[in-house]
Order: structure tokens, then sequence, then C-alpha cells
């Protein structure tokens, strides 16, 4: 019998306490317990809650009484959002709680995701909104919330509500009864790919598993980004294959897939062994061609398909991104290595390809050379990133990295 969190408002005023009194019955019915959690801020609850708002708001010293005191709701709200992560995820430690259910519009929504963002990868979240349709990226960030519209307003029980709270219910236990094959114990090493450095990352796993590794991949296009660090961060990575950092290059121009001021955090964060090559910081990305920004219509761009354009970074532009790289590199507190395809930083800036800029690339690996940690170690090599060779050498380097990182912890 697993322990599921119902986190809702349960307030008069709130209008969710019977909808989420109804969920929760609903998981009892299938075997399981609940642990109903206050975090509304408008009125008494209407159902008794097992943690009360005033215990949420506790849990980063809220005075919870003042923030009501006041009568903002945008305040009320976002205290809350800032006080259920810290809760909810103190309770998962615990082992006091297996899975999270939420109802709710906009306020509830940001509130229960926020919440659900704390807790690791692999527990079951699920959130029933009225707004689980169109751009839900800043509620999911980077975690496995699965999202539920809930087709009319999650403000009373009704023949379609009924349905719909039933099912979610249904949907919560099945995933907490789900049973994990956990037969592959190989560690973890993850990497960064984008097309354009595909055959590089293809040819470095093979080592990587020969090796008793089990490699996840995650495609640069700023949720990969977001992910891959997001799981570096939960303890369970062995090592880090950062052959693709072009996120940055989004980051800094204003292309469409930015990772965010975080990217290459974790690592350093974590004390993770790791490579890390410029992989891809030669393009920025736009959508279609036609919502490309007007003062880039000068600039040397390839349209990637349809949908997606690439720019080429400028020798400014990369002369700042080495020194991002190198800076955020230089962080690091394990082994980290940083590998430079001097011939060709993606499939498109090789000799003759469409974005072959050899000042360019001098201006990048110049700001890595002068930017980075004295002690951490850069390699150049005379060949291209796609290079199987190069594939070889970060392999390689990450397997050594790993290795001395493990005689140091022995």
């Amino acid at each position: 019998m697993a322990t599921i969190a119902v986190l809702g408002t349960l307030g008069t005023l709130d209008t969710k306490g019977p909808e989420h009194g109804f969920v929760a019955e609903r998981i009892r019915q299938h075997g399981h317990d609940t642990l109903l959690i206050d975090v509304g801020t408008a009125g008494s609850p209407q159902i008794v809650p097992q943690v009360t708002r005033h215990e949420v708001a506790a849990s980063i010293d809220i005075d919870l009484d003042a923030v009501l005191a006041r009568a903002d709701r945008g305040e009320c709200v976002s205290a809350m959002a800032e006080a259920a992560p810290v809760l909810l995820h103190r309770l998962y430690r615990e082992g006091r709680i297996e899975g999270v259910i939420s109802l709710g519009g906009g306020g509830g929504t940001a509130i229960a995701t926020a919440a659900m963002r704390a807790l690791p990868i692999g527990v079951p979240k699920l959130m029933v909104s009225t707004l689980a349709s169109g751009n839900t990226a800043h509620y999911l960030g980077s975690k496995d919330i699965t999202l539920m519209p809930s087709i009319v307003d999650v403000a009373g029980l009704n023949r379609v509500s009924k349905v719909i709270f039933s099912r979610a219910a249904g949907a919560i236990c099945g995933m907490v009864d789900a049973t994990i094959d956990a037969d592959d114990v190989r560690p973890l090493i993850v990497a960064s790919m984008f097309g354009n450095t595909t055959d590089c990352v293809n040819a470095a796993i093979p080592v990587l598993e020969k090796a008793g590794y089990e490699v996840l991949v995650f495609h640069a296009t700023g949720a990969g980004g977001r992910a891959m660090e997001s799981l570096i961060e939960s303890g369970m990575v062995a090592g880090v294959l950062d052959i693709t950092t072009t996120e940055w290059a989004d980051e800094l121009v204003g292309g469409v897939l930015s990772a965010g001021p975080q990217r290459l955090d974790a690592a350093a964060a974590m004390g993770v062994p790791a490579i890390v090559v410029p992989g891809c910081l030669d393009m920025v990305n736009f959508a279609a061609r036609d919502t490309l920004p007007s003062r880039f219509e000068s600039r040397n761009l390839y349209v990637h398909n349809p949908q997606v354009t690439l720019m080429r970074t400028n020798v400014q532009e990369c002369r700042e991104l080495g020194k991002i790289v190198a800076r955020k590199i230089s962080e690091y507190t394990a082994l980290v290595t940083v590998l430079v395809p001097c011939l060709g930083i993606s499939a498109l800036s090789g000799d003759r390809q469409p974005f072959h800029d050899p000042d360019a690339d001098a201006a990048l690996f110049s700001a890595i050379a002068s930017e980075l940690r004295e002690d951490i170690e850069l390699r150049k090599l005379d060949l291209e990133i796609n290079d199987p060779q190069f594939a070889q050498a970060c392999a390689m380097a990450l397997l050594e990295n790993i290795h001395r990182h493990q005689r140091v912890d022995a």
C-alpha cells in the first residue's frame, strides 16, 4: 500500500475542497492511502487536511497570517509556490509519500507543479488542470509531470468532472503500482547531442557501453539540456559526455533553444566527472525563415528545414561564448577535460561547409583557453567533431576521468 499526496487548495473560497476529497476517496478505493495537503489561502478548509496550510508555509518560515492579512492573491500564490516544493520534497525524502496528484486552475496549477518539480524524476506526478494545453513548459520544467486536461473547470462535482477525476485517481494509482525493471544496474553516463553532432555521440556510445556504462542521450534543444542538468542534479549520474553545448549560443544571442543560464552548472555542483566540447556553438537556432528577427537578416543563415533556421555565430559572439563556457567549466570540482575539434565544431563548420569561419572559431578557442582554470586539461585536436577519432578521444577522456575520480573516492 502506497501513500499518495493529494495537494490542493481546500478552502471555501478556493472551491477545490470537495474535488480533492473526491479524488482522495477514489484513491483509497484503489487500496492506497492519501495525505491531504492544503496549499490554499482563501477561506477555511472544506475538508480536514492532514497537512495544514500553516504547516506548508512554516516549511520555509513564512508568516502565513501576515501574508493573508495583506489579501494579495498574487503574493499568496507565490508564497505557497515557494513553500510547497520544500514540504513535498521533505515528505518524499522521509518516505511518507510515493506519488502526488493535484487539481487546479491557474493558481493551483502554478503551486502544485512547482511542488512536483521538487521531486526526483520517476516519482509519479499527475496534474489535472484547466491549463493542460498550449505552452506548458513553465509548469513542467525538466521533470516528468503528467498533465491531464480537466475539460470543465475544477469547480464542483458533475457528470463530466467525476469521470475525469476518477480516471485521474486511477492513473496516479497505476503509476505508483507500476513495476520497474531494475535488471540494468550499469552506472549512468549522460550525453548531449544535436543533429550536427550525432555521428560523434553515436561513435562514442559503444566505447562507453563496452566499458560497462549505460548512456542516456539528451537532445540539446533547451528542454533537453534542462532535463539533462536535472538528471545530473538527482545524483544518478556517474559521468557527463557534454559534446553539444550549443544551447549557450541560443541563450547568449536570443535563439529559440536556450536551456537557460544554469546550463553546465549541475556537473559542477554535483562533482560529477565530465568532458566538455564546444559542439555546435557555431549556430543559433530560430524557427521558420520568416520568423527571423530583422536585425539578423544580413547574417550567415542556413535553412535546416522549413521549421528551423540556423544562424552562424560571429567573432564577437564566439569570443563571449568561449568566456562563458570556460568560466562555467572552471567551477567544476570533479575531473573535467575540455576537448576542441579544431577543424569543425559541427557538421556545418568544417572545410567548405556553410558555417566554415576560421576567424570565429579562433576567437572561440582562444577565449576558452584564456579563461579556463589553469589546472583543467584542454586538448585541441586537428579533427572535425564527427570524426570517429574525435569521438574515441572524448569517450576515453571521460572514462579516464571517471576512473581517476573513483580512485580518489575509494
